[in-house]
């Protein structure tokens, strides 16, 4: 089994920068892909960014390419999402989500969520 737990969101201005971490214990981490996902208040959960299980293939959502970059380190068992150019329609709880069978952008067909981070981006 994987446990993700997520870290590092906070209150930024439009513009800013933060860096999320997704610490996932056991032993099989390196086995499953990661996901990120946001939702914000009244709205859908939406997909934001997955990395393959060793690293080598991403995806992202139309409205984040070119500002986040998700990337992973199984040595630490730990999945990062790296935000840089924060807008306010980036304020959500995101969440990561471990997937065994490979990556996807249904939150779903995911096997295991973390609690989710707050991230509130001001004008």
């Amino acid at each position: 089994q994987v446990q993700p737990i997520e870290s590092g969101g906070g209150l930024v201005q439009a513009g800013a920068s933060l860096r999320l971490s997704c610490a996932a214990s056991g032993r099989t981490f390196s086995s499953y892909a990661m996901g990120w996902f946001r939702q914000a208040p009244d709205k859908e959960r939406e997909f934001v960014a997955a990395i393959s299980t060793n690293g080598d293939n991403t995806w992202y959502v139309d409205s984040v390419k070119g500002r986040f970059t998700i990337s992973r380190d199984n040595a630490q068992n730990t999945v990062y999402l790296q935000m840089n150019s924060l807008k306010p329609e980036d304020t959500a709880v995101y969440s990561c989500a471990a997937r065994r069978r490979g990556a996807s952008m249904t939150f779903r067909s995911y096997d295991y969520w973390g609690q989710g981070t707050q991230v509130t981006v001001s004008s």
